[in-house]
Parts: C-alpha cells; sequence; structure tokens
C-alpha cells in the first residue's frame, strides 16, 4: 500500500496499539507494529527473517502480527466490512446482467497447520486441514459481511445456515424490502450462491442436472455476477500470502488473522492500492499445494422459490430482465 494509506491505517490503529515505555525498553512505534504485521501477512516468511529484516526478536514479530490483528478487528471491522449504499450494488450487478441483486457468497478454506485439538474435524475433502472463511461480497469484489472459522470439514451450507447473515437474510432485515416484479412473481433483494447453497427466496443458485437453454442461459447470467467473489477471494489471498501457507497460529488466533486480511483487503480495494500481475502468478504457485474442495450440491429448496427462478429464467430469454 501507499505512504498515505498507511499513515492512515497506523492512525486509525494507534489507540490500540500506542504502548508505553518501560525501564527495560523502548516500546515499538505504532508505524514498526503495523509494518511488521502487513510484512508477515503479506509474505510466506518465517518470523525469524522477518525479525532480522525489522531489527527485533521473532517473538516480537509474533506478538506485533497478533496485537495489530486485534486492533483491526475491534475498531476497524465494523466499519470497513459493511453493508454501504445497497443501491449502488444493486445497480452495480444489474449493469453485469442479474436484477435486484445485493451480493454474492461463497467459502474458501485457508490452509493450517494441525491443531491439537479435535484435528480430524478440520480436515476437509482434499485431505488438508483447513479453516472455512465465508464471504459476501458487493458488486467491486468488496467484503460486505464474512463468517470465519468453522472447521474445513464442515459443508458450505451448513456453516451459511449457522451464520449470522442466514439469520438477517430469513429475517429480511439485511436489505431494504425492495421487490422487483418479475413476470407476475414478485422477488426481494437476492444474493447469488453456488450449487452447494439451498435455493431460498433471497438466494438464487444455479440449475443444475442437463439444462435446456434457457437454464443454461440463466446460469450464464449468475455465475457471471457471482465471479466477483471468487476473485475477492483471489485478490485477497494473492495480497495477503500467508493465507496460502499452513497459518502456524492457534485455533484461536487464526480466525482474528483471517479477518485482519479480509478488512486490509477492502482498505486496499477502496484505496484503489496497485495489484501486481505478479502476486497473482505467485499466488497460484502457492495455492496449487491447497485445492479448494468441492462441496456437494444441496438440492433443497424452499415451497414457492422455484417460481422466482422460473420467472427470472423465463425473463433473461424474453429480454425482459432489465428494471
Amino acid at each position: 500500500m501507499r505512504k498515505g494509506t498507511f499513515m492512515e491505517l497506523c492512525d486509525l490503529l494507534s489507540p490500540a496499539l500506542k504502548h508505553m515505555n518501560t525501564k527495560m525498553r523502548a516500546a515499538l512505534t505504532v508505524e514498526k507494529q503495523v509494518a511488521i504485521a502487513l510484512w508477515k501477512l503479506a509474505t510466506p516468511d518465517s518470523y525469524r527473517s522477518i525479525g532480522n529484516q525489522f531489527g527485533v526478536g521473532k517473538s516480537t514479530v509474533g506478538a506485533a502480527v497478533m496485537q495489530v490483528a486485534h486492533a483491526i478487528k475491534d475498531l476497524l471491522l465494523s466499519r470497513v466490512v459493511t453493508l454501504g449504499n445497497v443501491q449502488v450494488i444493486v445497480d452495480g450487478f444489474a449493469a453485469m446482467g442479474f436484477p435486484n441483486c445485493g451480493g454474492a457468497i461463497d467459502g474458501t478454506h485457508i490452509p493450517i497447520l494441525a491443531p491439537e485439538h479435535q484435528a480430524g474435524e478440520y480436515i476437509n475433502r482434499k485431505g488438508y486441514f483447513s479453516i472455512v472463511l465465508q464471504a459476501l461480497v458487493d458488486h467491486k469484489g468488496c467484503f460486505t459481511n464474512i463468517n470465519v472459522g468453522w472447521p474445513g470439514k464442515v459443508h458450505d451450507a451448513r456453516i451459511f445456515r449457522n451464520s449470522g447473515l442466514f439469520q438477517q437474510l430469513q429475517e429480511g432485515t439485511l436489505f431494504p424490502d425492495q421487490k422487483i416484479t418479475v413476470g407476475d412473481v414478485e422477488m426481494p433483494i437476492c444474493i447469488l450462491g453456488d450449487p452447494a447453497y439451498p435455493l431460498m427466496p433471497w438466494l438464487m443458485k444455479p440449475y443444475t442436472g442437463s439444462l435446456d437453454s434457457s437454464q443454461e442461459l440463466f446460469n450464464y447470467r449468475l455465475s457471471k455476477c457471482r465471479m466477483v467473489v471468487e476473485c475477492a477471494f483471489g485478490r485477497l489471498k494473492a495480497r495477503w500470502r500467508s493465507l496460502l501457507t499452513h497459518l502456524d497460529l492457534s485455533e484461536t488466533n487464526i480466525p482474528t488473522v483471517i479477518t485482519a486480511c479480509c478488512v486490509l483487503h477492502n482498505i486496499c480495494e477502496s484505496k484503489g492500492e496497485t495489484f501486481m500481475a505478479g502476486w497473482e502468478v505467485e499466488a497460484n504457485r502457492l495455492a496449487a499445494g491447497f485445492v479448494q474442495p468441492d462441496t456437494r450440491a444441496v438440492s433443497r429448496a424452499q415451497e414457492g422459490v422455484v417460481h422466482i427462478r422460473e420467472a427470472l429464467k423465463t425473463s433473461f430469454m424474453t429480454g425482459q430482465a432489465t428494471v
């Protein structure tokens, strides 16, 4: 990130990071703590090599990373990972081809070392230990809601059903009550998911099985808009490459660090920070060892939901879905 963004970040975090000097040693400055933490999160480097680079011991690096991550979570999460202007998001997705959409949802597995307790719960379908990050993103790939910490063995649909996001969507408190009429069916603001998610009045997912041309068109439109969440995960991990190598932290600290990376992702994206093509190449190389598990498709659907998807499918075919 540019110096201006870095200094702004230090100012925001300084209430939590200002340390008093002791007789034994001078406290690390806020800037140095933040610089150490950003370096550790952005590279797969060891604590020792980062300590050598900054002239501190490796335990100081570990402490700085966690203090900064906690400060980011406590001071910035609710300010930075937030829905923002829903109408702008809805207009953004409509321009990409999907009407009345407020976000795209997906889960991604972050590799971790084998935990000391209940390690079997953390082995995912690809056979490595992981923690799941569930995220909702807007049309620009910024996180608007995150849920971190479920073990890799747990199915995306179960994580979703147990999340605060599901509850808000179910109660209708996440988005304004803004319905559109598609054909003769009313459709609330919805989010888009892959086949691992349940079809709901407010969650549209692709058709599966053998498809006719109208279903294929519906799936094409949906996947074009849903790609923003996959791109967001790609950019998150390419910027914060520590997420691509086994995070060498305790299970209690890992969710805090992943959360901090998501907040930093939004800050970098909203400030228009440079994203280098080489980062993605390096990220893909690191990620090759940890293939994302496939999740089983969920076929349950609420009564009446199918009508909304059918009406959308028809409107895409007839070209009437320009709202």
